[in-house]
């Protein structure tokens, strides 16, 4: 699998994640395929096509991972509260925010055949 193969896979599942949810990096790297791989998440959020929305991936601990007072930080923040996803003390509360995809019902699911 090449790297911008592997970036797409991403920033597809990134795609998915639905206003008023989030997503932690880990997260969207297992349902890429990726397990233990969040940290290739944010690079495949660095930059990325305006259609992604990056905004909604944050840290296990429901944190924003950017600085606080950076430009993206203020922006990733101000973005989450427009959605309606609240953070108190710098956390969002993943138990009532984070994203669950559907599962495939069964025999739906892709078998690549």
């Amino acid at each position: 699998m090449t790297a911008g193969n592997t970036r797409q896979r991403l920033l597809a599942v990134v795609r998915r994640v639905p206003a008023g949810c989030v997503a932690t990096y880990g997260q969207i790297a297992a349902l890429a395929g990726l397990p233990r791989q969040a940290r290739l998440v944010g690079y495949a959020l660095h930059n990325c096509p305006a259609d992604v929305p990056w905004h909604r991936i944050v840290n296990a601990q429901g944190r924003i991972s950017l600085p606080t007072d950076s430009t993206a930080g203020l922006a990733q923040h101000r973005r989450l509260a427009e959605e309606g996803i609240a953070m108190i003390g710098g956390r969002i509360d993943l138990a009532r925010y984070r994203w669950e995809p559907p599962s495939d019902p069964p025999g739906q699911a892709d078998t690549g055949g």
